[in-house]
């Protein structure tokens, strides 16, 4: 009777068949028992983090102030007044969104076509997805005149005995962020499985041993369910992707269906797409560069994955780049004055402060990316991501304010 070999790698392989070979190991990184350790290290609280809640709640609490004061006061008290009714929660409501659906688009794109650079910011962009959908869905309630009312956008049976007004972008927006907030949730949380199960595994708070075994869904590790899993979870990559185009490109329709100067263009739909990875790569960057230095991360978030993730910036800003030439283009070649004068009024006109600053911010800036040493350098992608984040929300304004503070009668101007 021959003997059992003792257990080795391909055993090991055999209950987890993630763990890491000797052909693919992190530098710095012996075992997956030093990952769970250090990963989950950083769920501890500490000084600084209660600090950091403290602080966001104060911001709360004056956002909150500022709401009920404008409330009482009426609109008015946001800058809004004719002709200029759509102000600047619609232009952040835009900026919201777009980080939103870049989080999901980043993950799932990667994922499909296997980019070994993914697994390191999908789970940022991930949960960054989750929360920017939350903040955007706050910006439409905001901008209502009675926002105590904002379910009425639902269509529900009601004593009213009437429906939402399918014409209204508003109507479009509540169901393309509910819809996109549902999947990319489960996208989100489908991929937290496994990792929730370390967590129930090495918890020693009954309390919370509980909550993370409901959350685990009774995984064991096991070959079948991670069979499953990777079968559940590239369903999930191809579904989300074609949604995510198609609800920005209805976020895109809020503008895009309206016949005011600067909108009615089809381009909007890739443009809005196109801006919306875009954005979402200068968050991730906003978000993990710092994590990674706070928690210690340099063996998990490498160089090389941070300059793959920014050779994908540089290319999506030159994107962005050619869909800003070519609404130029198609303005001078149109004949048609009114879109003609608009972007000139853009310009140089009374909002080329703006505009400059979204140009310089998202086709002037990211070409420094084309240095090797810039983007291995994480100060300089760190401080790129703030300006792309500046120069997003600009153009997000430079779209919605100009082109409505100067309409079709030459006596409409607006500020």
């Amino acid at each position: 009777m021959a003997t059992m070999a003792p257990p080795h790698v391909d055993d090991e392989r055999a209950l987890r068949p993630n763990v890491p070979t000797a052909n693919n190991r992190l530098p710095g990184v012996a075992d997956y028992q030093q990952v769970d350790r250090e990963i989950i290290g950083t769920l501890r609280p500490t000084l600084g983090w209660f600090a950091a809640v403290g602080v966001a709640i104060l911001f709360l609490l004056i956002g909150a102030s500022a709401w009920i004061y404008q409330i009482h006061e009426g609109l008015g008290a946001a800058g809004y007044h004719p002709p200029v009714m759509w102000g600047v929660y619609i232009v952040t409501f835009v900026f919201w969104v777009g980080i939103g659906h870049a989080g999901t688009l980043i993950s799932a794109i990667l994922y499909l076509f296997r980019a070994g650079f993914r697994t390191t910011i999908y789970r940022c962009s991930e949960a960054m997805t989750v929360f920017a959908v939350m903040t955007a869905g706050l910006f439409p309630i905001l901008h209502l005149g009675r926002p105590w009312k904002f379910f009425w956008l639902i269509p529900y049976p009601n004593w009213r005995l009437i429906w939402p007004n399918p014409k209204s972008p508003l109507v479009w927006d509540v169901f393309a962020i509910l819809t996109y907030l549902t999947v990319s949730a489960t996208f989100f949380y489908v991929g937290l499985v496994p990792d929730i199960a370390v967590l129930r595994d090495q918890e020693t708070n009954p309390i919370r041993k509980q909550v993370y075994a409901a959350l685990a869904l009774g995984w064991r590790n096991s070959d079948n369910e991670w069979r499953h899993f990777t079968r559940a979870y590239l369903f999930l990559a191809a579904f989300a992707t074609p949604l995510v185009l198609s609800v920005h490109s209805v976020v895109s329709f809020d503008f895009a269906m309206a016949l005011v100067p600067g909108w009615h263009a089809t381009i909007f739909p890739p443009y809005f797409v196109a801006g919306a990875i875009f954005s979402g790569i200068g968050m991730v960057f906003t978000i993990i560069i710092p994590l990674r230095k706070l928690f210690k991360l340099e063996h998990y978030v490498t160089i090389n994955d941070l300059d793959a993730a920014a050779k994908l910036c540089l290319f999506t800003s030159m994107v962005v780049g050619l869909a800003y030439m070519t609404e130029f283009q198609v303005a001078w070649m149109s004949g048609n004055r009114v879109e003609q004068e608009y972007f000139w009024n853009r310009v140089f006109g009374q909002w080329a402060w703006a505009a400059w600053i979204m140009l310089i911010c998202n086709m002037v800036l990211p070409l420094s990316l084309f240095s090797q040493k810039l983007r291995r350098n994480t100060t300089w992608l760190f401080i790129l991501s703030i300006f792309i984040n500046i120069g997003m929300w600009f153009e997000r304004f430079v779209i919605v304010i100009p082109s409505l503070s100067h309409e079709f009668e030459p006596w409409q101007w607006g500020s």
